[in-house]
């Protein structure tokens, strides 16, 4: 029984291999290009967790040589959402707006995109955990700006001389 089924998969693989199929993660496919993006940001808090983010989901490769480098800037606005009794907030909004340029090393036209991500956290009353709170906000802000600027890479890439 596992003989014939495992002959199908074997024989289905041999087929997408045939037809020129390419995963997104493979190495042949936009993967290998993204590990070879240098990124470099604004030099502040957020702009080291954007780019520590980044070099995340693209898989720098630092053993390679550049063929890409992404320069990106974000911007961060803080909004109070609900109010307690004596008028303070009980949670923030963090709207944080990323710009990017993706120039080939060897030369060429830039690509260039913007991506715009929000999310909140709670407000505390005590100092330490709201300058927690604040930070947890910033870093699931930087995490899902480099996830979006990490998608607009893959989509544009290919396209891409």
């Amino acid at each position: 029984m596992r003989a014939p089924l495992a002959g199908s998969v074997a024989l289905m693989g041999l087929a997408l291999a045939g037809c020129g199929f390419t995963p997104l993660y493979g190495e042949a496919g936009v993967g290998g290009a993204l590990s070879r993006v240098a990124v470099t940001t604004q030099d502040d808090r957020l702009g080291y967790r954007v780019r520590e983010q980044l070099e995340d989901a693209l898989g720098r490769d630092a053993t390679q040589a550049p063929l890409w480098r992404l320069q990106t800037t974000v911007e961060q606005s803080r909004r109070p959402l609900g109010r307690r009794i004596d008028d303070t907030a009980t949670r923030y909004e963090l709207t944080v707006r990323g710009s990017w340029t993706l120039t080939p090393v060897d030369g060429g036209p830039p690509l260039t995109g913007a991506e715009t991500v929000t999310t909140t956290y709670a407000a505390a009353d005590q100092p330490y955990a709201a300058i927690a709170a604040q930070q947890d906000g910033e870093e699931r802000a930087a995490a899902e700006l480099a996830r979006q600027i990490r998608l607009d890479l893959m989509r544009a890439l290919p396209d891409h001389p």
